[in-house]
């Protein structure tokens, strides 16, 4: 048996990474239009972001 503080520091962990990986997906989607043939657009306005 796992004691109450370990379940609920996985449970946390897991809900903080779902939510960041649903974050992240959403404002890529938004970015590019819900089309992923904009991702390559994406990735050289990124890399434009760190040139300048």
């Amino acid at each position: 048996m796992k004691s109450p503080v370990v379940v609920v520091a996985i449970t946390l962990t897991a809900a903080i990474l779902v939510a960041a990986s649903l974050l992240i997906f959403s404002g890529v989607r938004k970015s590019s239009g819900t089309s992923t043939l904009n991702a390559p657009t994406l990735q050289q306005r990124l890399r434009h972001a760190h040139l300048a």
